[in-house]
């Protein structure tokens, strides 16, 4: 199915708004491997906004798989807001950001009352403008925290991206039946 497209299940408390963030894929004759890495990590981003974008705060706060009470849409986006925060704008640039890890177990996967769909997506998208600062240094620079490189900070939060991303496809479908990239 295309993006967009449901599997006949739709939900009424899906809303039916246009996505707030469009994508394009990075550029398939790409030379500069930094170039392609950043613009591989913005698509991911823009399909972890998309995959949450159009959802009432019911269901993305839902945890519909029950061996994993935390799993939920809102919590998927809030611990990429502080993955960005920690790994790129902290560790990476050493911007003088709070942490959003403090605390035991992880908190960034626990929802308050105040995140909503729009407010995490607001957050993520500061954090984006925040990792700006990494761009400043080379892929094999050390980076602020001095025990990994540039490249390796990157390449990490990348992964990471990703693997959520299928968390949030997943998650997405069974909340309305939206498919698709």
């Amino acid at each position: 199915m295309e993006h967009g497209k449901t599997s006949g299940r739709r939900c009424a408390a899906t809303t039916d708004r246009l996505p707030s963030v469009k994508r394009t894929w990075p550029n398939n004759a790409a030379k500069d491997e930094t170039v392609l890495a950043w613009e591989f990590l913005d698509f991911l981003r823009r399909t972890a906004v998309m995959k949450v974008d159009g959802l009432t705060r019911d269901l993305a706060a839902a945890a519909p798989i029950a061996t994993s009470p935390q799993l939920t849409a809102l919590g998927v986006l809030k611990h990429l807001v502080a993955v960005e925060r920690h790994w790129l704008c902290i560790a990476g640039a050493g911007l003088g950001l709070p942490s959003l890890w403090e605390g035991s177990p992880d908190p960034s996967w626990t929802l308050t009352d105040d995140d909503t769909p729009e407010s995490l997506i607001q957050a993520y998208q500061e954090e984006w403008a925040n990792a700006e600062a990494l761009k400043q240094r080379g892929p094999d620079d050390v980076a602020a925290h001095h025990k990994f490189t540039v490249r390796w900070i990157l390449a990490h939060v990348t992964q990471e991206t990703a693997r959520h991303v299928g968390h949030l496809d997943l998650l997405r479908e069974l909340a309305d039946g939206q498919t698709g990239e």
